[in-house]
């Protein structure tokens, strides 16, 4: 038995991965996050799956769940939104399953400021514009920030921000933002990556904190922040140059 943590996607049916899909289709049982996973997913579990919806329950009922499935010898599928890499709390999961000899293991998935570039139509990594990209989040209402990954401090170091959790506050994260950057930086929201109803905002610095109020976009969105955001300027990488040595 088995516990595996599924990339479920940033939210559109198909941009699970194959071995993803494999795993969901053979498990039977699913644990799953109602709010975020697509109802579509769910019906590619094998028939008489346990469902588990885990929007509302505290870390230590999910935990029951897992549990009890291992007692039961059933393997389980525990789709996360998203990669399992970044903001799923899956290594608080995996230390209780450690502590009770439960395997597991993590199929990656699409992440979500992944398709945040896609719906931008724009490379997060372009040369003689920017090269360094930062996930974080805002830390109100919710786990304190480690000493040293402050806002404040990623703002002031330059590159690319791609901030997670922090739509509902983007008022006082672009506040933040403008002690470091100039006013006229450019900013990109997108809410619902890669869904039928996604929805991507663009502006500045001195103008998204409207945009995205006007909008109502309050969850389940990413803000970029940086020259990258939309650009059509940049040098060549040197990959693909003429000049490179190639054996």
């Amino acid at each position: 038995m088995t516990v595996r943590f599924v990339g479920a996607g940033p939210g559109a049916p198909d941009l699970i991965t194959v071995r993803g899909l494999r795993a969901l289709a053979t498990s039977p049982v699913c644990l799953y996050a109602g709010s975020l996973v697509p109802p579509e997913l769910l019906a590619q579990c094998p028939p008489g799956v346990h469902l588990v919806d885990t929007a509302r329950l505290t870390l230590d009922e999910i935990t029951t769940e897992l549990l009890a499935a291992h007692e039961a010898g059933h393997d389980v599928a525990r789709l996360c939104s998203g990669d399992p890499a970044v903001f799923s709390a899956v290594a608080e999961q995996t230390r209780r399953l450690d502590a009770a000899d439960v395997p597991w293991e993590i199929v990656p998935g699409v992440p979500a400021f992944a398709a945040a570039a896609a719906a931008l139509r724009t490379e997060l990594t372009v040369p003689g514009v920017g090269q360094s990209v930062v996930l974080t989040r805002d830390a109100a209402n919710a786990t304190p920030m480690p000493a040293g990954e402050s806002l404040d401090v990623w703002a002031a170091a330059g590159g690319t921000l791609v901030l997670h959790l922090a739509v509902q506050r983007c008022a006082e994260v672009v506040a933040a933002l403008r002690a470091h950057r100039p006013a006229s930086e450019p900013v990109a929201v997108v809410a619902r990556a890669s869904r039928d109803d996604e929805v991507v905002l663009r502006g500045t610095l001195a103008d998204i904190a409207g945009r995205v109020a006007e909008a109502d976009v309050r969850r389940t969105a990413v803000i970029v922040v940086g020259p990258v955001v939309g650009t059509s300027e940049g040098c060549d990488s040197h990959l693909y140059s003429a000049a490179r040595a190639r054996p």
